[in-house]
């Protein structure tokens, strides 16, 4: 096993467990979207956006293009969440889960991308 797919299994664990409760908008989501500022539709469009990330990390093990695209995308929400949740004061107990799986994702990205030169 490489540390490349170590790294999509635990983005994709984490993801499809994240999206999908944002996408069926379980109590504790729709209490995170409204801490932060967002409708319970928008936070759903953000689970979809990571369930399709997690469908594109799963393709990406052959086709790697379409991984780091991907992790890429993963990257852009999780600065959007971090940047959300300075806007709204929040300490590290909420930043960190998004500074994590972004350094996890950006660690991804940077072994695929590094691969396919």
């Amino acid at each position: 096993m490489t540390a490349t797919s170590i790294l999509a299994g635990i983005l994709v664990v984490a993801f499809a467990a994240l999206g999908s409760a944002k996408l069926a908008a379980v109590p504790a989501m729709r209490t995170k979207a409204q801490h932060v500022g967002f409708s319970v539709s928008a936070y759903r469009r953000i689970g979809l956006l990571e369930v399709l990330a997690v469908v594109g990390l799963l393709v990406g093990a052959f086709v790697p293009v379409i991984g780091a695209l991907a992790a890429a995308g993963l990257l852009m929400l999780l600065g959007g969440a971090a940047v959300a949740h300075l806007r709204n004061g929040d300490g590290l107990r909420e930043i960190v889960p998004a500074v994590v799986l972004g350094l996890v994702a950006l660690s991804f990205l940077l072994l695929v991308v590094g691969d396919l030169r």
